[in-house]
């Protein structure tokens, strides 16, 4: 008999790993291209930061509102399609952990909902139970070109804890919940209203830098419209029947996340932006030209069809000759 504890290489279906843990796991992490919008906004604003001493007098604070302003809400619109803080939930609880085992662990459970599927997080408290460091954070994913019950069978061969099976098994397609579907079709809703709300942003700041600024404003209240559509889209989830979700002895509930607020909060102030520019356009049109630092002058003399006309010749100094200027009607 062996009496050492030296590891044993054995030869199996999975290349080596055993079909049940304890074996190499997804650690609790962050979503990458998340990061990538946060860093790419957040280089952004720092570049307009570096150049806003060189932007002289009051319009340096105009600038500096109008730019961080818009950039909140561009990065807003992107982020939150790779956000899986829609529809959360968590339940601190005492549950089984292995499939053929009567083991119970004591851990948190989390469920996050995002538009192209949901992220299952089960962490140990304390971590480190039956041996095991338990953290998990495992992804199932319903976006186009990507099935989620294949993702669901591989879970179930590679033998994930039972917190993890039991919560993506509610969302499969073949589940009497019926989740998947109107999970899935909320999602891709919210998502395409969403990119539609980030088109309009771009415009609105296109047109807000030239000397049209109603249809700016325009631009902004559809903007703040998309984005709302995409928070009604995902908020018909509520039709679906409530399908309880067990974990040993409690029950886990959801509710609406960060992303869904933020978004909310967003299409209201796209909503109150727009409706400031297009009001202030009729009623103050000098205080929204000086707010968009632009010219008061040059802007009125585009809407009354005036036009100056200069012209000189610098060779006319040699000689002696006065500068002559024509002002003419265009």
């Amino acid at each position: 008999l062996r009496t050492d504890s030296a590891p044993q290489h054995i030869m199996t279906l999975w290349n080596g790993v055993l079909p049940f843990y304890p074996q190499p796991h997804h650690a609790a992490g962050f979503s990458v291209p998340l990061l990538i919008v946060i860093v790419v906004f957040l280089a952004l604003g720092a570049s307009f930061l570096l150049i806003l001493p060189g932007i002289r007098g009051h319009s340096r604070w105009f600038w500096l509102v109008r730019v961080l302003l818009s950039l909140f809400i561009g990065a807003e619109i992107v982020a939150v399609h790779f956000s899986a803080e829609w529809s959360v939930g968590s339940v601190n609880t005492t549950t089984s952990y292995k499939a053929f085992s009567s083991e119970r662990v004591h851990a948190d459970v989390g469920l996050h909902v995002g538009l192209d599927g949901i992220n299952i997080t089960l962490t140990g408290t304390p971590v480190l139970q039956l041996n095991e460091t338990i953290d998990y954070n495992e992804q199932f994913s319903w976006r186009f070109g990507e099935n989620y019950a294949a993702e669901y069978a591989d879970a179930l061969e590679k033998g994930l804890p039972d917190p993890v099976l039991y919560l993506a098994e509610k969302f499969t397609p073949s589940s009497p919940c019926g989740l998947y579907r109107q999970y899935r079709l909320a999602g891709h809703y919210a998502s395409a209203t969403l990119w539609v709300a980030f088109c309009f942003w771009l415009l609105s700041n296109a047109l807000l830098a030239m000397p049209v600024p109603l249809y700016g404003g325009l631009a902004l209240l559809i903007t703040g419209a998309f984005a709302l559509f995409s928070v009604f889209a995902f908020a018909s989830i509520s039709s679906v029947p409530l399908c309880p979700f067990h974990l040993g002895p409690s029950a886990l509930t959801t509710h609406y996340g960060v992303a869904f607020w933020i978004t909310l909060a967003t299409g209201i102030l796209c909503l109150l932006l727009g409706g400031a520019v297009v009001t202030l356009h009729y009623t103050r049109p000098r205080a929204l030209l000086t707010f968009l630092d632009q010219s008061v002058k040059d802007c009125a003399g585009q809407a009354r069809g005036d036009s100056s006309l200069i012209l000189n010749n610098p060779l006319h100094k040699q000689f002696g000759t006065s500068y002559f200027t024509a002002n003419t009607k265009l």
